[in-house]
């Protein structure tokens, strides 16, 4: 028996990998820069996921973005609009 831990599946790793998709082939606009950091709290520490975690790492490399530089713009794009308001297709999701 070995102590090593198995990698977990997220239950929201489906509905992300196609977010996760998206946002690879797009622009860092306002929603785009709260999905990215939405996604980054979501997947950071988890014992699993490897696929999306590295490429949220591509992405901020990508987007030339620092962890706190994302969570910087994400506050302020929060502070200034409701941007999930109005987007029916997908529900607010913070699990």
């Amino acid at each position: 028996m070995t102590d090593e831990k198995k990698d977990q599946t997220h239950p929201q790793w489906f509905g992300d990998r196609q977010i996760m998709d998206t946002l690879l082939r797009e622009e860092p606009t306002d929603y785009n820069l709260c999905e990215l950091a939405r996604l980054y709290i979501r997947y950071d520490g988890f014992p699993g996921a490897r696929d999306i975690q590295a490429d949220l790492q591509k992405l901020m490399q990508q987007w030339q973005l620092t962890e706190d530089a994302l969570f910087a713009r994400t506050r302020t794009i929060h502070q200034t609009s409701q941007i999930y308001k109005g987007r029916t297709s997908q529900k607010e999701d913070w699990s």
